[in-house]
């Protein structure tokens, strides 16, 4: 087996050519700041496809989060509610405002925020008022769930929808759910305009709020005057003509990179694996990453660090450590799943709820196929696999042939 002369990785920019004609636009134009005509059109394209009744043109997608957590009233001292296993974009914002992040397990069948663990959540911690949740790879949350138990306890959601722009849950596009709900146009995204992100919602007070917020709070006066702290965080509009001249994609790349999943799935069924889950009946992930998760009986042995993991070989068996080197030994990208909250250096004194309602777990507690640690035991069996949309159907044969091999 030889190695790719020209890399493979994870998940690229794919571009087109009309973002060229945007971004021309806007250098003839000389509208090369904060304020222009391809703002106004991506601000409107994304209420057109998701649903919402205002989009506000942002920086980057943890720009739309802070401003999201400043809208629902996050204090210092306050407790807030987070998905464990994500990005650390998701809950950053949180300790921005003072907040105290409290991490809520995984659960098995979307990979995303367990409602049981949420409600237990709520039992131990009653006076918490914001959840902050996010759609893991793409892939919706139980969303009917978790709305259900922010009802109930008068809790504000805020949805992280930066990986999962395009995706529906029952039909309705993700990026709704919350009443405050973020999207993120960063460069390894469905869509991308290199940076940038947006803050949606259908509370027009709050969308203009966050529009001052975002352009350091300046008040309506003929020179520069402030009466509350602000920020620089108001879209480009160069960055916006990018993301204007891939919105006619999204649903090109979702249909690519639905493809490149059922080929995964197909490829490797008779290995013990399974790949990231979600339920057919009432979710359409954008399929943004295709992961794999080894089953318990076919690890090898796999023992990680902070920043460095070894494993030891046996026949018949693998590990996410030895799969992710063998791609890279053949110029080929892949990733550790996202590592859990709880499981970070600095977010390891944070309180963390599993849905049997422990206040915390060890950083390195699961129970094989169990119940007490869902996200660390994902962490441990699973890996991101290469997801660019312009791999070829043999590109990922080959790597399918690597993956299989780790199994002899």
């Amino acid at each position: 087996m030889t190695a790719f002369e020209k890399k493979i990785y994870l998940s690229s920019p794919t571009m087109h050519g009309e973002e060229l004609q945007y971004i021309t636009e806007a250098y003839e134009t000389n509208w090369m700041s904060t304020v222009g005509a391809n703002i106004n059109e991506v601000e409107r394209l994304t209420c057109e496809k998701v649903g919402c009744k205002y989009a506000v043109a942002l920086s980057c997608g943890t720009a739309a989060l802070h401003l999201a957590v400043k809208l629902a009233g996050v204090q210092p001292g306050g407790t807030v509610f987070c998905t464990d296993m994500t990005f650390a974009a998701t809950l950053n914002p949180v300790v921005y405002e003072g907040g105290i992040p409290i991490f809520i397990d995984t659960e098995y069948d979307t990979w995303n925020m367990d409602p049981v663990a949420l409600e237990k959540a709520f039992e131990l911690y009653p006076d918490t008022k914001v959840v902050v949740m996010a759609n893991l790879y793409g892939v919706p949350a139980k969303i009917d769930e978790i709305t259900a138990i922010c009802r109930k306890h008068g809790a504000v959601l805020i949805e992280d929808a930066a990986e999962s722009l395009g995706a529906t849950y029952k039909g309705v596009q993700t990026g709704t759910f919350g009443t405050y709900n973020a999207i993120s146009f960063n460069g390894n995204k469905i869509i991308t305009g290199s940076s940038g992100g947006m803050l949606l919602t259908d509370d027009e007070a709050a969308a203009n709020k966050a529009r001052k917020w975002s352009t350091q709070s300046r008040e309506n006066a003929p020179w520069y005057q402030h009466e509350e702290v602000g920020y620089n965080y108001r879209m480009s509009n160069v960055i916006a003509g990018v993301v204007r001249g891939q919105y006619p994609h999204l649903d090109e790349h979702i249909a690519q990179k639905k493809a490149i999943y059922m080929r995964y799935k197909e490829g490797l069924k008779d290995l013990p694996v399974s790949m990231n889950p979600y339920d057919e009946a009432c979710m359409k992930p954008n399929f943004w990453l295709s992961c794999l998760l080894i089953d318990e009986a076919a690890m090898c042995k796999q023992v990680r660090s902070d920043s460095e993991a070894c494993f030891v070989k046996e026949k018949g068996k693998t590990c996410p450590t030895e799969i992710l080197e063998t791609l890279a030994k053949y110029n080929v990208e892949g990733r550790p799943i996202w590592k859990p909250m709880h499981m970070q250096p600095m977010y390891r004194m944070n309180p963390f709820v599993t849905k049997d309602g422990n206040g915390r777990a060890s950083t390195n507690a699961y129970i094989a196929g169990g119940c007490i640690d869902v996200g660390a035991d994902i962490f441990h069996r699973g890996l991101c696999l290469p997801s660019d949309n312009k791999m070829t159907a043999d590109e990922q044969d080959r790597i399918i042939d690597m993956i299989r091999s780790c199994f002899e």
